[in-house]
């Protein structure tokens, strides 16, 4: 098998994957809080209701796709677009498993193994929050304008924290490329003390403030409770995408869904060792490349999910903040933080080196 034909088979898996992911996690968002509320969840379509994201699906495509009078026909298209498609090809860059050997070739279970992989990320989610805006204002709705201009605000208020608390991690790190920040994981005594186990020097355990802060902005990134401000339904109807119906907001969901679970991803490769997991040398040596390759994926997708059950937790656990709130979390608590964890970082590793000589 060459190069590209593996390349192109691991980006119709990942396209189905992170579909599936966004359409099952409407189903677990439900399930959980049911589960949270003392009630059953969806049971009536397939068992356990297992049927029921299909069920939706099959609602939004059948539904009437109306525009209103007023909007701007051809940006109200492009907005759910645009978010739709920014989502699915961020994760592109994201190292998915350690290698798999077919045919005598290793392949890296990576689309595109660039070496500024975390620039590339962070561009394609400032890009993101175009979508809504778009959509926002070619509505010609005052409520959707209101949430899209919430969401813009509330993007770039946290990009800046979340930005400073990568950094922390690329100095660490010493490179931009995701599989290089994986790979740094696996080997070394935690804290120089702990003995060593592969796969187990997560950078969770010397970068807990950046974890949090990083945590805190994916949520607000994601437009999640508690950060849930652009489509609240108290105040704003629907939020940005108020006048959608049909297909169109089917796209606004799966978006919204498909970036809740590339953030996790993304939280996994940063601080929890990416496809790492205890004893992944002993595994390779003992089982194989193919053997390890296949668990190291399930480890990844096991500490994702576990990422989106969290946020789904947080969801029906914390009350919605208020905007003044949401802004001072962001500019006076969150980038003070990050700035003092990255200056506490930097002469952590010039002090470290000093004495290493």
């Amino acid at each position: 098998m060459g190069l590209l034909t593996f390349k192109i088979i691991l980006v119709v898996v990942l396209f189905v994957l992170a579909l599936t992911v966004a359409a099952y996690s409407t189903w677990a968002e439900r399930k959980v809080a049911a589960i949270m509320q003392d009630r059953i969840g969806p049971n009536r379509s397939g068992p356990f209701g297992l049927l029921q994201p299909l069920a939706d699906g099959g609602k939004f495509f059948f539904k009437e796709d109306f525009t209103p009078a007023g909007a701007e026909k051809f940006l109200f298209v492009v907005g759910p677009s645009l978010v739709m498609f920014i989502s699915l090809i961020t994760g592109a860059v994201i190292p998915w498993g350690k290698t798999l050997n077919i045919g005598g070739q290793s392949f890296d279970i990576q689309v595109a193994n660039v070496d500024i992989g975390v620039l590339y990320l962070v561009g394609m989610v400032s890009i993101g929050v175009y979508g809504i805006m778009i959509g926002g204002w070619a509505s010609n709705n005052k409520f959707s304008l209101i949430g899209a201009i919430r969401a813009s605000s509330q993007m770039i208020s946290y990009e800046l924290a979340m930005g400073l608390s990568i950094i922390a991690i690329i100095m660490m790190a010493g490179s931009l490329d995701l599989k290089v920040i994986v790979e740094q994981q696996t080997h070394g005594k935690i804290w120089g003390i702990i003995p060593e186990i592969s796969g187990m020097n997560w950078n969770f355990f010397y970068q807990p403030i950046a974890f949090i802060i990083f945590f805190v902005a994916a949520l607000a990134e994601t437009n999640r409770s508690p950060f849930d401000l652009p489509e609240c339904e108290s105040e704003l109807v629907n939020g940005y995408h108020t006048e959608y119906s049909s297909m169109k907001l089917g796209l606004y969901m799966f978006g919204e869904y498909v970036n809740m679970f590339i953030s996790n991803a993304l939280i996994v490769v940063l601080f929890f060792g990416g496809y790492n997991y205890p004893g992944i040398d002993w595994v390779t040596n003992h089982w194989g490349e193919n053997a390890a390759g296949i668990i190291s994926v399930v480890a990844f997708l096991t500490k994702t999910f576990f990422g989106i059950f969290v946020f789904m937790w947080i969801r029906w656990t914390l009350p919605r903040f208020r905007y003044d709130q949401l802004m001072h979390l962001g500019w006076k608590k969150l980038i003070p933080l990050a700035l003092f964890n990255l200056m506490a970082t930097g002469a952590i590793i010039l002090a470290f080196d000093h004495f290493m000589k």
